[in-house]
Order: C-alpha cells, then sequence, then structure tokens
C-alpha cells in the first residue's frame, strides 16, 4: 500500500492579499506563474474602473480566462478539467479572506 502525498501549502499574492493554496509537490513553479498570470488579469479589470469589488474582479477574470481557454481550440473535456480547477482554486481563494 502506497501513501498518499499530503499536497503542501503556498502562499500566492493575488490584488496585494496573500492566499494559502494547497499545492502538489513539483507544481509550485506552475502555480506561482498562474497566480501571478491571474493577478495581471484582475488588475487589468479593476484598472477598467468598472468594477472594484475583489470578489467581482475574480468572477470577471475567471469568466474572461474561461472564454479564452475555450477559443482556444482545446478539448471540451480538458477545458472543463481546467475551468472545474480554476474555480475550485478561486472559492478556496475567496473562502480564507
Amino acid at each position: 500500500m502506497t501513501e498518499k502525498s499530503i499536497p503542501k501549502s503556498m502562499a500566492v499574492t493575488i490584488m496585494e492579499r496573500e492566499y494559502r493554496v494547497a499545492c502538489p509537490e513539483g507544481a509550485e513553479q506552475d502555480l506561482a506563474r498562474s497566480a501571478e498570470f491571474l493577478n495581471k488579469k484582475m488588475k487589468e479589470i479593476r484598472a477598467t474602473g468598472k468594477v472594484y469589488d475583489v470578489e467581482r474582479v475574480a468572477v470577471m477574470a475567471a469568466l474572461n480566462l474561461t472564454n479564452e481557454l475555450l477559443n482556444q481550440g482545446h478539448s471540451p473535456q480538458v477545458n472543463g478539467q481546467a475551468i472545474e480547477s480554476m474555480i475550485e482554486k478561486i472559492d478556496q481563494a475567496l473562502a480564507e479572506k
């Protein structure tokens, strides 16, 4: 019987807030890049002056990123898995605020 590896927790900063996010070993760099990309997208949305609330900015960023992902031509199953993962991470981050 193999022992299940416990995901590590890693701190990421998005919109000047720090969030602790579960991260599988070896995926730290990918998570950091994802957080930086999301932070950039959220700041772009906030800079439009139309949306200020962090939760609404996060939802708008998720919708924009989902749209971009769906329009890249990936299979719906892969897109669905990626979207579910993004939604889960956003939910976790918002729950910590």
